[in-house]
């Protein structure tokens, strides 16, 4: 017979190994096998089963607690190595089961109840054959016996051969093992002995107590146990005995019988006469059950219409209940004062007539009373009720409005005077308007369309009172604001100082601008705010966070305005819709409440334009820093307001640019000019005031500002530089590098004047190299032109043939070179002279002079290079005799 892998050493020292890698501690394995893993019906739909190794481990504790055992299942890794897959506690195992589907009864189940999921089939396990499953069997319920003392049930097996096979198995497998694995397989064979001692004493007791009944029943017959045959002949015949005596005995009795038989005939006449009786008395209780049912059948339909008719009671009266008009509300709502005092009692009339109106209607109202006259008749009551309510309070509601405004209109302390701003307070008109918040929101519930005429109302009457705060404000501002009043004038063409108008401070105009924004900004958002939940628009809150305009009021007019919530009739907080469509109708509501105060805005804008227009760039970008606090789709108005300003001042500064430009354009027309032109320093002295005008974001209208001045002075200057060919070039040479100059500084901060004073750079060093070489070609004509012929000739002709042509003899050159350099010391004292007198600034002669320097003797070294190459040894003055000679100038 085969090896079991029950033996195998390496086998349970692997198993140990892969116990130990799990993490467990203080596990021995006490038993490893190999096994074939499978579920039944995938073998049939053909999958393999998985090679596994079983392993019981215990695990012994030394602190008197109780041992554990485990059943561990080891799958090979990819690199043939066994590794933990599972792991069961024995002490969950409650049945051992073989399968009866496979005929070697090799294949076994073992059921655990603390399995997650009880409707997943539990793995099959099957051997390589018997003993190997006998062999696993008693080892696991071996150790259920020893260390948790039970047995799990055994199912499928005979427990009498598993015994019989452990008793000829364990000395067998006993002396295979000394042999073969020394002192540890026996020490492992006397445990397994202990094993299949323990559990066949279990599995056998049941089978000895039947053995032993047998016997003392054999015993009667006094007979052995292998006397099977005889003892079946026995029994048999004492059967056959006993069936002769009963008949024996019926026969001897049947005197008795007969009396028996006339008992039971007395007995079935005495039972027909009952049952007759019962009969009768059947039917008399079926009449009676009839009358009982009739009676109880009458008396529940009393007590159901006793039933309904309370509770029809009820409902009645709780429909008469809705149907009551209180008179203190009728009153109220028809003839009320709305004065302060009383506006609790017509606040509490509205919620009851609101309340009342909705329980008649169908979702609080049961369907079937709708079409009742008394329902019909109290809607159409409570219609005239809401009717006549709305008419009054919107009536009372416009004449307040009107009289609010025109009592603070009549009031000049309410407006700024001459010497004194008055800073706009309407905290009084809005505590006084707040008293009729709630009322409002009563008057949409009962009726929307009436918000209508009163939003108008309310818009007209304050309208009013804006425009007249506005307009006192503004021509107090500018009366109380000190300015020059000469207007700066900038890049004019006439004589005079550059700095024409740049010495005057002109901040207190940008600042009266910013007050007057200061000012009424916030107002105008706290007034569209105001009034957007005062007359219950739906629209979220009008004031960002963080922006300029979310600063309160200093006067402390504007702290109360939180507490104006929006809130149904029941009192509950309404949360408005950020896209609801009712923020088209309040930006309408806000164009009528704010049409016209634009008007003095504008005129503070025109008046800071007329002291100094670049004062716009400041009011830009003050304009700017507002614009970018405010929501576009909350306070509509205001934000439009300084899209306006803004586009105003852009305007009005580009019309101030077109009228600089036109000056820089109209003085030089006509008009000789030499030197620098007068625009060039006042312009540097007009950028400079720009930037220190610029506030927030307005760098795009500067630089703007910027392109167009410049673009329209170069153009001016290449103009002017065309009327004159002669001087042409001197005057782009002295005005570029005047720009330059002037614009160094603020060209190394500003990009955009970067590129200008690049492109000037490059039209001056144009010019630069225009210039000095039409004075080198004056001076020296006949060297250089011959020069530029044979420099032509050498791309046609090969270089030796040069001399040879007309003009370009070698005689040719020597009466050039002496013709041009023989008084060379003059010549070049010509040409210093003619370039010094040439030039109105001193300042530019030295770097020009130098230049010309430079470049006259790079056109003669390249001279003196040809006639080398072409003309041979030539005598000619060489290039640093040439040095010398200028150098002396």
């Amino acid at each position: 017979m085969a090896k079991s892998s029950a033996d195998d050493a390496e086998l349970r020292r692997a198993c140990a190994a892969a116990v130990a890698a799990s993490g467990a501690r203080g596990e021995e394995v006490a038993f490893s096998i190999r096994v074939a893993k499978g579920h039944g019906i995938f073998e049939k739909l053909g999958r393999l089963a998985k090679p596994r190794v079983l392993a019981l481990t215990v695990t012994k504790s030394s602190r008197g607690k109780a041992n554990k055992a485990f059943l561990r299942v080891l799958k090979y890794s990819s690199g043939a190595v066994l590794e933990s897959a599972k792991l069961y506690k024995l002490k969950h195992l409650t049945k051992v089961e073989v399968i009866s589907n496979d005929p070697s009864g090799c294949t076994f189940v073992l059921g655990f109840d603390n399995l997650r999921s009880q409707s997943v089939a539990p793995p099959q396990w099957t051997m390589r054959n018997i003993d190997d499953r006998n062999r696993l069997l008693f080892c696991i319920l071996n150790m259920c016996k020893e260390i948790l003392s039970y047995l799990p049930k055994v199912v499928g097996i005979d427990i009498v051969e598993l015994a019989l096979w452990a008793k000829e198995n364990t000395l067998t497998i006993d002396n295979q093992m000394s042999t073969q694995d020394g002192q540890e397989t026996s020490v492992a064979t006397q445990t397994e002995r202990k094993v299949t001692v323990n559990v066949e004493n279990d599995l056998v007791s049941q089978a000895k107590e039947e053995e032993e009944d047998m016997e003392a029943l054999l015993d009667t017959y006094v007979m052995g146990i292998g006397e099977a045959d005889a003892f079946s002949e026995r029994l048999k015949q004492e059967l056959v005995a006993l069936e002769a005596a009963n008949v024996y005995q019926l026969l001897e009795s049947e005197p008795l019988i007969e009396e028996v038989l006339q008992g039971l005939d007395a007995a079935s006449a005495s039972v027909d006469d009952m049952d007759e009786w019962l009969r009768i008395f059947n039917l008399k209780l079926r009449h009676m059950r009839e009358d009982i049912a009739s009676i109880e059948s009458r008396n529940n339909g009393l007590e159901m219409q006793s039933v309904n008719n309370k509770g029809l009671m009820e409902e009645l009266d709780k429909l008469l209940e809705r149907l009551r008009i209180p008179q203190e509300f009728a009153a109220s709502l028809t003839g009320g004062s709305f004065e302060e005092s009383r506006m609790l009692k017509n606040v509490e009339a509205c919620e009851w007539l609101t309340g009342a109106i909705r329980s008649l209607e169908v979702p609080n109202l049961d369907p079937c009373y709708v079409n009742m006259r008394a329902v019909r008749e109290k809607k159409a009551e409570l219609e005239k009720l809401k009717t006549t309510f709305v008419r009054r309070a919107s009536e009372f509601l416009r004449n307040y409005f009107s009289s609010l405004v025109d009592f603070m209109i009549s009031d000049k302390s309410y407006f700024s005077q001459r010497g004194q701003l008055k800073r706009p307070d309407h905290a009084d008109l809005r505590y006084k308007c707040r008293t009729y918040a709630r009322l409002l929101q009563h008057l949409k519930s009962l009726d929307k369309s009436c918000l209508g005429p009163l939003r108008k109302a309310y818009c007209h009457s304050l309208n009013l009172l804006l425009r007249r705060e506005a307009r006192e404000f503004a021509n107090e501002l500018r009366a109380s604001t000190k300015a020059p009043k000469n207007p700066a004038i900038w890049l004019e063409g006439s004589g005079g100082s550059g700095h024409n108008g740049s010495s005057a401070d002109t901040s207190t105009v940008s600042d009266a601008y910013s007050k007057m924004l200061t000012i009424f900004i916030p107002l105008l958002v706290d007034e569209s705010s105001f009034f957007a939940h005062f007359m219950c628009f739906e629209v979220p809150a009008l004031v960002p966070a963080g922006s300029p305009n979310a600063n309160k009021s200093k006067s402390g007019g504007n702290d109360a305005d939180d507490d104006l919530g929006l809130m149904d009739p029941d009192g509950n907080d309404l949360k408005p819709n950020s896209t609801s469509a009712e923020l088209g109708t309040l930006n309408e509501a806000l164009q009528e409440l704010l049409d016209g105060i634009q008007e003095d805005f504008y005129a503070v804008v025109d008046w800071a334009y007329k002291i100094d227009p670049l004062r716009c760039i400041s009011m830009h970008g003050i304009t700017e820093r507002y614009l970018s606090g405010q929501k576009a789709d909350a306070a509509g108005f205001v934000r439009k307001l300084l899209d306006d300003l803004e586009s105003r001042i852009s305007v009005q500064f580009s019309r101030f640019i077109d009228e600089a430009c036109h000056q820089i354009e109209r003085n030089e027309r006509n008009v000789r000019q030499t030197g620098i032109l007068a625009y060039i320093p006042r312009f540097a002295v007009l950028a400079s005031r720009m930037e220190q005008y610029i506030q927030g974001q307005s760098r795009d209208l500067i630089d703007k500002a910027y392109t167009k001045l410049v673009s329209t002075m170069f153009a001016t200057l290449e103009k002017i530089a065309q009327s004159d060919p002669k001087t042409a070039d001197i005057v782009l040479i002295e005005n570029y590098a005047a720009f330059q100059n002037s614009l160094y500084d603020l060209a190394n901060v500003v990009p955009t004047l970067a590129k200008f004073y690049h492109q000037a750079s490059e039209s001056y060093e144009l010019a630069c190299t225009r210039h000095i070489s039409s004075l080198i070609y004056l001076q020296f004509e006949r060297l250089f032109q011959f020069n530029r012929k044979v420099e032509e000739l050498t791309y046609t002709i090969a270089a030796e043939e040069i001399p040879f042509q007309l003009g370009l003899s070698k005689t040719d050159l020597r009466r050039v070179l002496k013709s041009s350099l023989s008084g060379i010391d003059k010549s070049i004292g010509a040409m210093y002279r003619r370039l010094h007198k040439t030039l109105t600034s001193d300042e530019l002669f030295p770097s020009l002079w130098d230049k010309c320097k430079k470049e006259f003797l790079d056109k003669y070294e390249s001279f003196v290079q040809i006639v080398t190459r072409i003309y041979g040894n030539e005598p000619i003055m060489s290039v640093n005799e040439m040095k010398e000679v200028l150098a002396s100038f």
